[in-house]
């Protein structure tokens, strides 16, 4: 009951110290700035000003509203970002203003000439736009109108489907690992005659639906020709052109204007296609030896002639040691 009595004594006393404890002109205007009773509005004071229905122009002045900030562009902005994670940022750094992003951005294809224009980089401009996956570069299809320059390491290029029209001799130059060349159905109609010579390991070399009249010297270590689809002509070969090419298994020269088999070939060979040619007539030693009667290819089993005017009927003595007679017209 004593602490209870105490208590109460005490919330009565406090309030009145506080009051006390003021300065009497503090005090003072406390007093003065209170609502009294009967009056018909409550005065609130705003700053040293007492805000009433009276002075209510004077304490608040609009007149210089015009100088207030126009926060109406201050808008936020909104970026698209890749999935990254996000930065932080100090909080001195983000009161820095933000910079408006351009209204309407444009997506534009990569621009391969000039990116592609020198050669120093050692091939790392040609895999911003191509596709480099280990050993293997793949530029199909991005307008290319000449070959890149190529990683040192680069075994098989596919550039296919480009508006290549020339294969220079620096093309390919340091590639010594380069196994396979892909350019299917580009406009290539002429080609250096040293662009293919210094590639030891070039295996397979494909060239269809291009425009070459003739060809370059090859490397003997091809396995693996296909020049369908162009214009060679029996000029545009060079003689004995595939005789040194020991290796060579499968040629292709179907859908060309050959007006003779360039033959000879080599030992090696087990595919040979020449349809669609204009080809008339055919050499005694194009697949067999004239003088000996013995020998047999065992490994040239498809030959194909069809497709041309020759009447293979007249040339018997041309394929006796093939394993197989010529697909083509015999009446």
């Amino acid at each position: 009951m004593r602490i209870l009595a105490f208590l109460s004594l005490l919330a009565l006393v406090l309030p009145e110290a506080g009051t006390a404890s003021l300065p009497k002109e503090d005090r003072k205007r406390r007093e003065e700035q209170l609502p009294r009773e009967g009056d018909s509005y409550a005065a609130l004071p705003v700053g040293n000003n007492v805000l009433n229905p009276d002075n209510y122009g004077d304490v608040i002045d609009l007149s210089n509203y015009e100088d207030l900030t126009d926060y109406g562009d201050q808008l936020l902005e909104v970026k698209v970002t890749s999935l990254a994670p996000p930065t932080r940022i100090s909080p001195t750094e983000s009161s820095t203003a933000p910079r408006t992003p351009s209204a309407n951005p444009v997506m534009t294809r990569p621009i391969t000439r000039g990116l592609l224009g020198s050669s120093a980089n050692h091939g790392l401009p040609t895999c911003l736009v191509c596709v480099c996956l280990g050993s293997s570069v793949y530029c199909d299809d991005i307008d290319l109108e000449d070959i890149p320059p190529l990683p040192r390491a680069t075994a098989y290029l596919y550039a296919r489907f480009n508006r290549i029209s020339h294969i220079r001799t620096g093309d390919f130059e340091g590639l010594t690992k380069l196994k396979r060349i892909d350019l299917s159905s580009n406009s290539i109609s002429s080609i250096d005659n040293d662009a293919f010579r210094m590639l030891p390991a070039l295996q397979d070399l494909i060239l269809p639906g291009n425009q070459l009249a003739g060809l370059p010297v090859l490397p003997t270590g091809i396995e693996f020709l296909d020049v369908r689809l162009n214009r060679l002509r029996s000029s545009g070969i060079q003689p004995d052109a595939f005789r040194a090419m020991e290796k060579l298994q499968f040629l292709f020269l179907a859908d060309n204007l050959l007006e003779s088999i360039p033959g000879p070939f080599p030992l090696s060979l087990r595919l040979l296609h020449l349809q669609n040619n204009r080809i008339e007539t055919m050499q005694r030693d194009t697949f067999c030896h004239p003088e000996e009667h013995k020998h047999t290819r065992k490994r040239l089993e498809d030959i194909r002639l069809d497709g041309n005017p020759i009447n293979l009927s007249l040339f018997p003595s041309a394929y006796f040691c093939l394993p197989r007679l010529p697909t083509g017209r015999f009446t």
